[in-house]
């Protein structure tokens, strides 16, 4: 499997050994996550079922951030501490990943939980004369961490040339950045400099080295992360092991909203609780999927209203198998699995083309719908397909509204009855079956000589 790498400006092999370790970072919970952060954990959560269907043992790990200047602003506007605030977006955090289909990750570690391992990191960066200690702070010294700016592919010069007036005089440059920031005020915590809190970067690097070790697979997160989260998270770590950090980094694109970046201030930021309640989590799934991964994406309703064309599609691929008769078997069928899942894996393989194993996928469906239109699609056939098109859904993490054998024999027994009345012409009876079966959201399919039905996923956008 070959990714881009950030770091290399290149595509890289993904080498392991026992697994595949990566570290994505999470969300900080001082408001509800977006559907920004969804694309993000939409494409790690397929990457991950994919090297999985593998049988290749992943290591995911994705931290919180529940301290933060943000969630202590935030806090104060609501007048409560900023412990219940990240509590209260950490719940909401999986409420909605959770319904988005997400795989737990191995570990949700939390910042407030590893301060000790946060200060221990420092102090040797301290000793190692890599940071150092003013009265507001401590602060790491980019000028001792030779390749600084090798992510981003920033200069220092530049850096230094367009910071802020308004920097910190006590600083030795003005692009040093905090490890430590002294306060008084909560939440924060006693060590050897003084009382405070830790910065922002300098969690990453202690939960990813503390769970990972010294050096790990995958590093992930937004491309808004390179600069300067990412690019400070290589400097201090590489400074504190003498090692490389991460072996391959991988970010994923942003996702605008009619071209315009998602914001606070102009008000089009897109929660996942929103986009979930309006278009469920299939629709969602496809739409982030839909583009390569490195790329923006726009969000559109236009674009997710030509999704539910293809979830209906979908949903009628699997009952078509699944409700599939007859014994006879058709010559194409392994040919056609082989092409699906050659093309579906190489493209997985090859720099994780979502778009491309999405149209291997649809390939699939197209002509499993196709034929099942011409009556060609026995139960034998299905018996070859549906396992092949059940791999692919589950990597993509598509959750289609399934039913049980014994749900399937009840509803075929309703629409046997149903027919039935027909023929007797007792229409009011039919009628009652027929409301009846469209409560449970069973949508009737007419072939030439039968009639087939699809239990469809409920979209109050469509």
């Amino acid at each position: 499997m070959q990714i881009f790498d950030t770091l290399n400006n290149k595509k890289t092999e993904l080498k392991f050994s026992n697994k595949v370790r990566i570290y994505l970072c999470g969300v900080t919970v001082y408001d509800d996550a977006h559907i920004g952060h969804a694309r993000t954990i939409i494409v790690f959560d397929v990457l991950r079922r994919f090297l999985e269907s593998q049988k290749i043992p992943v290591e995911f790990i994705q931290n919180f951030t529940d301290v933060d200047d943000k969630i202590i602003d935030r806090a104060n506007q609501e007048k409560i501490s900023a412990l219940e605030l990240a509590a209260k977006y950490t719940k909401n955090y999986f409420d909605d990943f959770d319904g988005l289909n997400i795989k737990r990750a191995t570990l949700y570690p939390k910042a407030t939980e590893h301060i000790e391992d946060m200060q221990n990191l420092i102090s040797n960066l301290v000793d190692k004369k890599f940071a150092y200690v003013t009265k507001n702070g401590v602060y790491f010294s980019v000028s001792k961490f030779d390749n600084y700016g090798k992510l981003s592919k920033k200069h220092t010069d530049d850096l230094v040339s367009g910071a802020r007036v308004n920097i910190d005089e006590e600083k030795n440059d003005p692009i040093d950045f905090a490890l430590w920031k002294f306060s008084e005020s909560e939440p924060s915590w006693d060590s050897p400099w003084g009382k405070g809190r830790p910065g922002w970067h300098i969690e990453c690097s202690a939960m990813s080295l503390k769970y990972l070790g010294e050096s790990f697979e995958i590093h992930g997160g937004g491309r808004d992360l390179i600069f300067p989260h990412h690019e400070n998270e290589i400097a201090q770590s590489e400074s504190f092991t003498s090692k490389q950090f991460a072996k391959i980094w991988m970010h994923i694109g942003m996702i605008t909203i009619n071209g315009e970046k998602m914001s606070k201030s102009v008000g089009n930021v897109k929660s996942v609780n929103h986009v979930l309640g309006d278009w469920g989590p299939n629709i969602i799934r496809l739409f982030c999927l839909s583009g390569s991964y490195s790329k923006p994406i726009d969000y559109s309703e236009k674009l997710l209203r030509e999704n539910i064309t293809k979830l209906r599609q979908i949903e009628s691929c699997y009952y078509e198998l699944r409700l599939a008769v007859g014994s006879g078997t058709n010559s194409t069928a392994d040919k056609l699995l082989d092409e699906c899942k050659n093309e579906f894996d190489s493209a997985l393989n090859n720099d994780f083309n979502t778009p491309l194993a999405l149209t291997a996928y649809y390939k699939l469906i197209k002509e499993v719908n196709s034929l099942a239109a011409e009556e060609e699609i026995t139960e034998n056939y299905a018996k070859i397909i549906l396992p092949e098109f059940e791999r692919m859904s589950e990597i993509l993490g598509i959750d289609i509204m399934k039913v049980s054998d014994e749900e399937k024999n009840s509803i075929n027994q309703m629409i046997k009855k149903r027919d039935e009345y027909r023929i007797e012409k007792n229409y009011e009876e039919a009628d009652k079956i027929r409301d009846e079966i469209a409560g449970k959201n069973i949508i009737f399919i007419d072939h030439k000589n039968r009639t087939t039905w699809v239990k469809q996923e409920k979209i109050n956008a469509e």
